[in-house]
C-alpha cells in the first residue's frame, strides 16, 4: 500500500489525534509511514503557523516564513498577515493549493502519509466559520484539494459525533483555557453571526452544522471512505472497525 493518504477527520474532541496515531500504528507493520499531527507547526501540506510576509518587510518580494522563526516587533509585525486567520480569501486559496501541489510532487513515494484534519476541518474552518461562505464554495475547494492529491489515491476516515456537547465538555476539563480561545473564534466569525450564535450553546451549533457539511461534501468526493459512527461510546470496537478497514486497503 505505498504512496496512500490516510486523512483523519471529525469535529473537535472526536479523537482524530489518538486515531491518527492508531492508524498509523496499523499501516507501520506493512511498510514506511509518515504521520503527521495536527499543530506540528511544519506540515508538509499545510502552512500551520505562517504568514505571507508583505514585499519589503523581509525581502524584495512577498515572501512565506514560519511564524515560529520570528519574535518581538517583527513578530507583530508579520501577525497580521497570518496565512490562516490574516490573508483575505483570493490571497489564502491559492497559497494553500500551492502547498497542496507542493507536498504531492515532492512526496516520499515509498510511504503512506497519515494527515489529522486537513482535508476537512481546515478548509471548513476557513470557509464556512471564518469568511461565511455557502456550503457550495467549501465543497469546490475541497474538491480541488482531492483532485490534487487523486494520484496518492486518499482515503479518509470520519468520527462522527452526535454528542458534539458532552465531547466539548469533557475534553475541555483537561484543556484549560481551550473553550476561551475556541468559542469566539467560532460564534464571531462569519458564519456564527449570521446564525447569531452566542456563548457555548452557539460554538456547538456551529459545530453541527459543520459536520452536517462536511459529511454531505465527504460522501460525494471520489475518494475511499469510512464514517465512524460514535466511536467515543466503544473505542476498542471502532478501533478493530478502523483497524480492518486498512487491512483492506
Amino acid at each position: 500500500m505505498n504512496n496512500r493518504l490516510i486523512i483523519v477527520e471529525g469535529l473537535p474532541c472526536s479523537g482524530k489525534s489518538s486515531t491518527s496515531a492508531f492508524a498509523a500504528s496499523v499501516l507501520e507493520k506493512r511498510g514506511k509511514v509518515c504521520f503527521v499531527d495536527e499543530g506540528t507547526g511544519n506540515h508538509p501540506a499545510d502552512y500551520e503557523f505562517h504568514a505571507l510576509a508583505p514585499a519589503g518587510l523581509l525581502a524584495d518580494e512577498e515572501k512565506v516564513v514560519a511564524l515560529a522563526d520570528y519574535s518581538g516587533e517583527l513578530f507583530d509585525q508579520l501577525l497580521p498577515h497570518k496565512i490562516y486567520d490574516g490573508l483575505p480569501w483570493e490571497t489564502e486559496m491559492p497559497l494553500m493549493l500551492g502547498k497542496w501541489r507542493q507536498f504531492v510532487a515532492n512526496r516520499d513515494e515509498s510511504a503512506t502519509y497519515v494527515f489529522n484534519c486537513v482535508l476537512l476541518q481546515n478548509p471548513m474552518c476557513e470557509t464556512m466559520m471564518r469568511f461565511g461562505f455557502p456550503e457550495e464554495v467549501s465543497r469546490e475547494y475541497i474538491g480541488r484539494i482531492a483532485e490534487i492529491i487523486r494520484p496518492m489515491e486518499p482515503v479518509v476516515i470520519y468520527l462522527q459525533n452526535t454528542e458534539i456537547a458532552a465531547s466539548v465538555e469533557n475534553a475541555a476539563k483537561s484543556r484549560p483555557g481551550w473553550l476561551d480561545a475556541v468559542i469566539p473564534y467560532h460564534v464571531e466569525g462569519m458564519y456564527g453571526r449570521s446564525i447569531g450564535a452566542e456563548g457555548f450553546d452557539g460554538y456547538v451549533r456551529c459545530l453541527e452544522e459543520r459536520q452536517r457539511r462536511e459529511l454531505r461534501i465527504l460522501a460525494d468526493l471520489p475518494l475511499t471512505s469510512l464514517v465512524v459512527e460514535n466511536p467515543q461510546k466503544d473505542w476498542a470496537s471502532a478501533r478493530e472497525k478502523i483497524r480492518a478497514f486498512l487491512e483492506k486497503l
